[in-house]
């Protein structure tokens, strides 16, 4: 007798739980017409308007990342004539500058892959010359910029760097005169028969530099 009463208090039981599960389902039902289905509509259309923005943000970040400048340095093949000015006390707070003239020859070397510039000019001082080799590295597509004078033949640090917009920027670490400075090279002013040279010290990380270097070369053939 226990046994059939549980048995009708169950199946009593179950018939409310699976009333009130129509029920539910019926009300989630309205709620998912309600409710989520213009939820979905917007999350689709918003999807839809954002994959373009990221498709072409994909686009631009492989084209910088590939992009081949190893023919950045070619509007410097040939023989030019320089006029240099150079700040004789740099980060003195002076501006006396000394003025050279002289002859720049560049060549491409190693099948193309690097070019070597050499050096001659009349100063004040007298005549001396150098020579800098432009190595560029297929990897990481940058230019390094390596100087050497023939007065003590000691290679410089090289300056590190790339082109954009026309624009030539390299940099570097070196210690003058007891104080360690950031050196800044800028290759600026292109065209097929000129361009300007520049280096720049900075004693603050970067935050102002002062320019003690400036060439200006004129093609001569």
């Amino acid at each position: 007798m226990k046994k059939i009463e549980l048995l009708s208090t169950n199946t009593a039981h179950n018939s409310q739980i699976g009333h009130y599960s129509i029920k539910l389902n019926h009300y989630k039902g309205k709620l998912a017409s309600s409710t989520l289905l213009p939820l979905i509509i917007l999350i689709g259309s918003l999807a839809l308007l954002l994959r373009p923005t990221h498709c072409n943000a994909q686009q631009t970040a492989t084209t910088l990342v590939s992009r081949d400048g190893s023919h950045d340095f070619d509007f410097n093949i040939g023989t030019w004539k320089t006029n240099i000015k150079r700040l004789k006390n740099p980060l003195s707070g002076t501006t006396e500058w000394i003025n050279m003239e002289g002859t720049v020859t560049v060549r491409k070397v190693w099948g193309g892959k690097a070019s070597l510039e050499e050096i001659e000019v009349n100063s004040p001082g007298g005549h001396w010359e150098g020579a800098t080799l432009f190595l560029y590295n297929p990897t990481s597509h940058q230019w390094s910029q390596n100087f050497v004078s023939a007065g003590d033949n000691i290679l410089e640090s090289p300056t590190i760097g790339s082109f954009k917009n026309s624009v030539g920027e390299l940099y570097a670490q070196e210690t003058y005169k007891g104080r360690r400075v950031l050196v800044k090279g800028t290759w600026s002013h292109i065209v097929a028969n000129s361009h300007q040279y520049e280096e720049a010290y900075s004693a603050d990380g970067g935050k102002t530099w002062e320019t003690y270097f400036s060439a200006s070369l004129t093609r001569i053939k």
